[in-house]
């Protein structure tokens, strides 16, 4: 059966699910989306994801024509639909359509798309063993230009470091900010654990305030691992003694090397192991 793409209120068969190439999301980028997930036919953290898409949207002045309960009904549908009980829903606004000039003025009403899909970032074994990273040389977008909190259509700054990551032949780079500090990776946030400690990047270094981000921390102050936002500079990475990545599509991967380093013994440490497992367990609650 093929897949069923939402768009608007209507399903179309996956080759069939298109949108107008004068539509302000295709042209400029010009939306916002989320990343999220099923899991044993539960939508895993709904109410952030949406509450994050809404300030997204209204960051860039944008109104999405539907209610948060709108949007988790079409989600529902959309997996249901496909006979997913396990699987990565995109969801999308997009501006609308317009015409060949900036002005969002000029656009029609927004469009809402639901791809419901299966997704795998990373093989199997880097969950096991552990991946390499890089430091981009891409700068973090400056926050007064366009805050890295807004999780919009335009992630070119973040492909150019995928590239650098691609060239360098690892799957994922760390990219620091204006300042020279630690801010975030391509896709996913980042974190060490230096002497027992979990830490990360805070959202004034520059980074996307991820939904799994924030359920590992809140798993940390569960489990009485102590962790702390703060500002991270390079050195902290290589001298951090773990140090894992997380999103909602990657969930929690460990880096054992980065830059070409070693991170502590090179292999993921007891911690990220820890927070791995408790975080698979909580997504398989009933």
């Amino acid at each position: 059966m093929a897949l069923k793409v939402w768009i608007d209120g209507r399903f179309y068969d996956k080759a069939d699910a298109k949108i107008s190439v004068y539509d302000h999301g295709l042209l400029y980028g010009d939306g916002v989306f989320e990343g999220i997930r099923v899991y044993n036919g539960r939508i895993f953290q709904a109410e952030a994801h949406l509450r994050r898409l809404f300030a997204s949207a209204r960051a860039i002045r944008l109104t999405i024509p539907s209610t948060p309960e709108q949007l988790l009904a079409a989600i529902e549908q959309t997996y249901k639909t496909n006979g997913f009980s396990d699987c990565y829903i995109r969801l999308i606004v997009t501006r609308g359509t317009g015409y060949l000039g900036l002005s969002p003025t000029k656009c029609s009403n927004p469009s809402i798309i639901i791809i419901s899909d299966t997704i795998a970032l990373y093989p199997p074994e880097m969950y096991q063993k552990g991946m390499a990273v890089i430091t981009a040389s891409v700068t973090r977008t400056h926050p007064n230009a366009l805050s890295p909190r807004i999780k919009s259509l335009n992630y070119l700054n973040n492909i150019l470091a995928k590239i650098e990551a691609i060239d360098a032949g690892v799957p994922e780079a760390i990219m620091l900010n204006h300042e020279g500090n630690v801010a975030e990776c391509t896709g996913d946030n980042i974190f060490i654990v230096r002497n027992g400690v979990v830490q990360t990047p805070t959202t004034a270094d520059g980074i996307l305030e991820g939904i799994t981000r924030q359920v590992i921390i809140d798993l940390c102050g569960r489990m009485k691992i102590p962790c702390v936002e703060k500002t991270l500079e390079r050195q902290d990475l290589y001298a951090a003694d773990e140090c894992f990545l997380t999103g909602t599509a990657a969930e929690v991967v460990p880096v054992t090397t980065i830059d070409g380093r070693p991170i502590g013994q090179g292999v993921p440490g007891p911690i990220t192991r820890q927070l791995h497992d408790a975080f698979h367990r909580l997504v398989r609650e009933a």
